[in-house]
């Protein structure tokens, strides 16, 4: 059995569910399904309000904070296939909360690996990092990465830069970290013209636009979680 969902933290929650209480036994889990020919059975996840708000808050009663923010951690490794390590982790921190410590585990394991790599990756990227500066003075970089960490580069850089408007600006997800002067968010960016760094202010709008057509994600998707 195949499952396929949408790709979004609430999505996973939703999948979570159907898993759990209909028992599913998923070989693989999909984002989109591939172009290739498939002769397992498909079924399509769809994203629920009431399956994930129900898996959210059974997380949170469950699950120690620190797990319940690796889960999140994980989630930021977009890059890899990591559903169902993290599907068997959950529904192990569901039965067995202190099984989540067991790097046995095989999943345990992997995903313990998994967010150290991500870490390195976040250190890696605070090093490499270049801003430059448009005509308001806001800086402005703009980061191409292997996992999705344009929300730790941005609280790294808020206490770098306590009093500077800045933003980082992921190209190929889309998404940028934006603090002006006492709030941050992360939005998705619609659309984006490569700012051109001159005095012209016609250039400078045309470059804010580009950020505030997005939606506001409140931080990040995952702060629903926080206690």
């Amino acid at each position: 059995m195949i499952l396929v969902y949408d790709g979004t933290f609430e999505g996973f929650l939703s999948l979570v569910y159907e898993v759990y209480y209909k028992k599913l036994k998923p070989i693989k889990i999909y984002r989109t399904l591939p172009n290739e020919m498939i002769f397992d059975d498909i079924i399509k996840i769809d994203t629920t309000k009431e399956e994930y708000e129900k898996v959210l808050n059974a997380l949170k009663i469950k699950f120690p904070n620190e797990m319940i923010e690796k889960i999140l951690n994980i989630f930021m490794c977009d890059s890899k296939d990591f559903e169902l390590a993290l599907l068997e982790y959950i529904i192990i921190g569901f039965k067995e909360s202190k099984q989540l410590f067991n790097i046995n585990n095989s999943c345990v394991f992997y995903l313990n690996s998994l967010e150290k790599k991500l870490f390195r990756n976040v250190h890696k990227m605070t090093g490499f990092i270049r801003f430059e500066e448009l005509e308001d003075k806001t800086l402005y970089a703009k980061i191409e990465s292997k996992f999705n960490v344009v929300y730790f580069l941005g609280k790294h850089f808020l206490k770098r830069f306590n009093n500077q408007d800045f933003i980082i600006h992921d190209i190929n997800r889309k998404l940028a970290f934006v603090k002006i002067e006492n709030d941050f968010s992360i939005q998705e960016v619609a659309y984006f013209d490569e700012p051109i760094y001159s005095s012209n202010e016609e250039k400078f709008q045309k470059l804010w636009k580009s950020f505030f057509k997005g939606v506001t994600i409140n931080e990040r998707t995952n702060l629903k979680l926080q206690t």
